[in-house]
């Protein structure tokens, strides 16, 4: 299965760093209760493998994906630790080829044209828009939707409540990455009640 089927129906996925893995299983619980079926849990911290771990073994209702993928080393740790699909900002040959060789769904990074192209011709029909309101945001989406139909996105960056349903709109956008689901605050203080009304909201969008 390929990224683009296993994220179907999937228009929000917060996108998060963990600090303390131990927080990951409350957060999912959390973020699925509020009707949300996908994280990507970043590999900004050292917590990032252990809390997908967790999170897979036990909230197995949840897609868990690893988000900032950056060596093609972090492929094989990160599905032996449960992620059912790997997400980067960018992507490498020796990247693509450990997920081609994983057999984990992958959602690469492109913000150029020949990049979305040069991805498109290995297959790659959804890819990661980063960072989304620097790089041009729902315009530049838009714009480059009549050229290359072909290609959905991800965008995350500088996506929030206030532009969200801009980048929704776009035909070309599958889904968007919201970090500002599950921010860093309030997780550090386990504030999984304000979480919840964060995603709930995003669920509606």
């Amino acid at each position: 299965m390929n990224a683009a089927d296993l994220l179907t129906g999937q228009r929000v996925v917060p996108v998060v760093v963990i600090d303390d893995a131990g927080d990951a299983v409350p957060l999912a619980k959390t973020l699925l209760d509020s009707g949300l079926n996908a994280i990507e849990v970043t590999l900004r911290t050292e917590a990032g493998l252990a809390a997908i771990e967790r999170i897979a073994s036990d909230v197995p209702d949840m897609l868990v994906g690893a988000g900032s993928v950056r060596r093609a080393a972090q492929v094989a740790e990160v599905k032996s630790a449960g992620a059912v699909f790997v997400v980067s900002p960018g992507s490498s040959d020796a990247l693509l080829e450990a997920v081609a060789d994983a057999e984990l769904p992958f959602v690469p990074g492109a913000v150029t044209a020949s990049e979305m192209l040069g991805l498109l011709d290995l297959g790659y029909t959804l890819q990661k828009f980063f960072p989304a309101e620097l790089s041009g945001g729902a315009a530049f989406l838009k714009a480059v939707g009549a050229p290359i139909p072909e290609v959905r996105f991800m965008p995350t960056g500088g996506i929030s409540p206030g532009n969200a349903n801009d980048y929704l709109s776009l035909q070309n956008v599958a889904c968007i990455g919201g970090s500002w689901i599950a921010p860093p605050a309030l997780l550090r203080e386990r504030n999984f009640e304000a979480i919840a009304g964060l995603a709930a909201a995003a669920a509606k969008l």
